[in-house]
């Protein structure tokens, strides 16, 4: 995981209070499109194997021993890099994926990115998982983040060992260059044309997945793919928290920026493990996560097996649950397009759609898409607010979260609102320095 970038402070009462009071703006006229014709079946998923823990540490001693040989690191620009690169190549193409290394450039130096597509599955939606390869220069980066890209490794292996036939595509990617900025993710989307961008239909993040004091954290940007997590570790019995510590500072954000779904798993860095987070999870309270983060003793001693463990299994799973399973036909959307301008730390503004003609109520999984363009996301408070007024918070404001633009798709359980009505966006800037406007928003029944 990359250093954290400075952060704007922020009065902490504005943010605490973020979104709790809303003015209505004039309703925009809302459209409605006609409804989309109805997908194939739903296909049930299949089940996920076990990743043999063995297998994942041994590419973690794979990538120690590349490190040792290579002046100690694996860092963007150094021969370890290369070698790491070289590595994970060998094993992709000798189970049968189509490999691509991608080239760029950063700091004078030449990077490079792995992209493994396994062959079959459909082509316009693509499933993706990645983590990134690169360490500091301080040390051979173990936990950061050879245990992501070890255990995304092997989760191919898996997939080829199993010869699976998903539904969906599957592509795999490891990242050069995080360490200084997300360089090589950014590269891989940036030059991605926008076509192809539409198709990946999830991007799953895996860094630092086996930390010494290891929390277990769920990124929650996309609620269908943090919930293919939490109820994985729920059936194992292990409680989750939601991630915050890596906000907007690892691939993923390269993939959010522009609009893609992301999920993903981390077990902390830096920060302390809570008494509370001690009793739930184990480990020692007081202390970081990773002592070791970007130091040069996160070598193969600086990893928990049991955290290892258990998240290699949940990627397994996410891949087959999302991967092998049908997709949900698409409903009926009803969208506003007008343009609506959020005041730089003022008051709530909302967008109106309305919905009529239907019957009963709202569906459990109500799918709402927001596109707002806003130079600092971490300023805004998003709610859903029903035809009764009741509101349904989408997004927090939140002092690390430095990103651009909240281009999201969130899913609300609204079964117990009547479907008919005047539903809201609500969105408030809670900081100053910043500008924005709602573009579109949208329903999906």
């Amino acid at each position: 995981m990359k250093l954290s970038a400075p952060r704007r402070t922020a009065a902490a009462a504005v943010i605490a209070l973020a979104g709790l009071l809303g003015t209505a703006a004039p309703a925009a006229t809302a459209s409605t499109a006609a409804p989309a014709p109805a997908a194939a079946a739903a296909v049930q998923a299949l089940a996920a194997p076990d990743i043999p823990l063995a297998n994942v540490k041994a590419h973690l001693t794979q990538f120690q021993s590349i490190a040792t040989a290579n002046g100690g690191n694996r860092a963007h620009g150094r021969p370890g890099y290369k070698a790491s690169i070289d590595f994970v190549k060998a094993k992709l193409d000798a189970a049968g994926f189509v490999t691509t290394v991608q080239q760029f450039t950063s700091g004078g130096q030449i990077g490079y990115n792995l992209i493994a597509d396994w062959p079959g599955g459909d082509a316009n939606q693509v499933l993706f998982a990645g983590a990134h390869l690169d360490s500091v220069t301080s040390g051979a980066g173990i936990n950061d983040n050879a245990t992501g890209s070890a255990a995304v490794l092997e989760t191919a292996l898996a997939v080829s060992r199993a010869q699976l036939q998903p539904t969906k595509h599957l592509r795999f990617g490891w990242w050069g260059a995080e360490e200084l900025g997300l360089i090589g993710s950014r590269h891989y989307v940036a030059n991605l044309p926008a076509a192809e961008r539409a198709k990946i239909s999830g991007y799953l993040n895996f860094d630092m997945i086996g930390s010494p004091n290891p929390g277990y954290f769920v990124y929650d940007d996309n609620p269908t793919l943090e919930g293919v997590f939490k109820s994985y570790f729920s059936s194992l019995g292990v409680a989750t928290e939601i991630e915050t510590e890596g906000d907007g500072r690892s691939d993923h954000a390269s993939f959010k920026n522009v609009g893609i779904a992301v999920g993903g798993l981390f077990t902390g860095a830096s920060r302390t493990k809570t008494a509370a987070q001690a009793q739930k999870w184990g480990g020692t309270a007081g202390q970081a996560f990773d002592r070791c983060y970007h130091s040069s003793c996160d070598n193969t001693s600086n990893v928990n097996d049991t955290a290892l463990d258990r998240n290699s299994d949940a990627i397994a799973h996410a891949i087959w649950t999302l991967g092998t399973g049908g997709t949900t036909p698409p409903g009926d959307t009803y969208e506003n397009t007008a343009d609506v301008a959020i005041p730089d730390n003022g008051a709530a503004v909302t967008s109106t759609v309305t919905v009529s003609g239907r019957t009963g109520n709202a569906p459990a999984a109500l799918s709402v898409g927001v596109d707002i363009k806003h130079t600092w996301r971490g300023d805004v408070v998003v709610d859903l607010v029903a035809p009764d007024g009741t509101a349904y918070r989408l997004k927090n404001s939140s002092a690390n979260d430095s990103a651009d633009n909240v281009i999201e798709t969130y899913t609300v359980d609204a079964s117990s609102e009547p479907a008919n009505g005047d539903w809201k966006l609500r969105v408030q800037d809670v900081a100053s320095q910043d500008s924005g406007r709602i573009d579109s928003w949208k329903l999906v029944f």
